[in-house]
């Protein structure tokens, strides 16, 4: 199955009409004619009022006390290895597992391959889904080691939510059946070009992954009953 990469991603960034045609405008610097210092200030917007960021501020204990309480140990978590063919075993040993993965997944239909390739391109995209957080005002995070609980809840989140595009990715290219390079090129595509509406990803790709997490979960069991890759969907 031949996945095509997606190409149709743009920004708001101005391009000078020298690379209109540019593939590759979402990399370009701002043009030379670039507004002034002083007028960028005064664009600057909030994403809340600031009566809203002293709710967040005043939140803090109540996050710290309530809330990072849920969050896993690291060495409670699965990890992707353990639900793949282990590489540290023999090589025979190894080639037998990849091989009976891919007895196990010949035969599934290529839809249940573009469900997967969707959720690892969302799940990949994470550096874009931190940076956008870490912006938020209220739970800005400008040194990346902020112990703000809020700053603290969104490292643990985007380090648990890793996992799941690690793995993805580890399955599908054992699996044989899926062109990695294009896959791989358009997560390349959608990271350089950021994100413009920061409200997107909760509105849209965060349901649609969670549904199709469910999904999979659910079909799973009846396409590839001897598969634990479900598991993290579960």
């Amino acid at each position: 199955m031949q996945i095509r990469p997606c190409h149709s991603i743009t920004t708001q960034t101005v391009v000078p009409p020298l690379y209109r045609n540019s593939c590759h405008r979402h990399l370009l610097p701002p043009p030379s004619a670039a507004v002034s210092t002083a007028a960028l200030k005064t664009r600057r917007t909030h994403s809340m009022p600031a009566e809203k960021m002293e709710v967040f501020k005043s939140l803090e204990g109540w996050a710290s006390e309530w809330v990072l309480p849920l969050l896993k140990p690291v060495e409670q978590c699965w990890q992707p290895q353990n639900l793949v063919p282990d590489s540290t075993l023999p090589f025979e040993e190894f080639s037998e597992e990849v091989k009976a993965l891919r007895e196990r997944t010949k035969e599934l239909p290529d839809e249940y391959f573009v469900v997967l390739v969707g959720d690892m391109v969302t799940e990949d995209a994470l550096p874009t889904y931190q940076t956008m957080i870490n912006n938020l005002d209220g739970v800005r995070d400008e040194c990346g080691t902020s112990p703000s609980p809020w700053a603290v809840w969104t490292r643990a989140w985007t380090a648990e939510e890793n996992r799941h595009g690690d793995l993805l990715r580890t399955y599908l290219y054992l699996s044989g059946r899926v062109d990695m390079a294009k896959v791989e090129k358009t997560v390349h595509y959608l990271i350089g070009a950021g994100m413009v509406n920061k409200c997107f990803y909760f509105q849209y790709p965060f349901h649609f992954t969670h549904y199709t997490h469910n999904f999979f979960h659910h079909t799973n069991k009846k396409l590839d009953p001897s598969s634990s890759i479900d598991l993290c969907f579960s």
